[in-house]
């Protein structure tokens, strides 16, 4: 499908969308400017790439996304755990926590994610 590869700025941008949606690619453009100090042709082609990469479409100057940024974020981590760590999110868990403690209260919600994963598969 699309590449979720996308930079810091347009990662901003996309989340300014997702929190103005529908929106018109002119409010956008002046979200851009206000929020980033961005001139409009900055904005128009930032929105672009975005669109490009099939996260968001622009039709008739109104931008509404085409998928959630649940979805977009999902589909990001899951191509960087498959492109850095060959697909091993246990592989991925162990470099995050090599550096990072997690507290108890995350480890407890690691655990539920895990359990209502085996309750999926039964």
């Amino acid at each position: 499908m699309a590449d979720f590869k996308i930079g810091s700025a347009e990662a901003r941008f996309a989340e300014l969308i997702w929190e103005n949606e529908p929106v018109t690619s002119g409010r956008m453009a002046k979200l851009g400017a206000e929020e980033f100090g961005w001139k409009k042709t900055t904005s128009f082609t930032v929105l672009k790439r975005l669109c490009d990469r099939g996260i968001f479409k622009n039709e008739n100057g109104v931008v509404t996304s085409l998928i959630s940024r649940e979805e977009f974020y999902a589909r990001h981590s899951q191509h960087y755990v498959e492109d850095t760590f060959g697909g091993s999110l246990p592989a991925f868990l162990a470099a995050f926590c090599f550096r990072t403690e997690l507290s108890g209260e995350e480890i407890d919600e690691l655990k539920e994610i895990i359990e209502s994963m085996r309750r999926r598969e039964e």
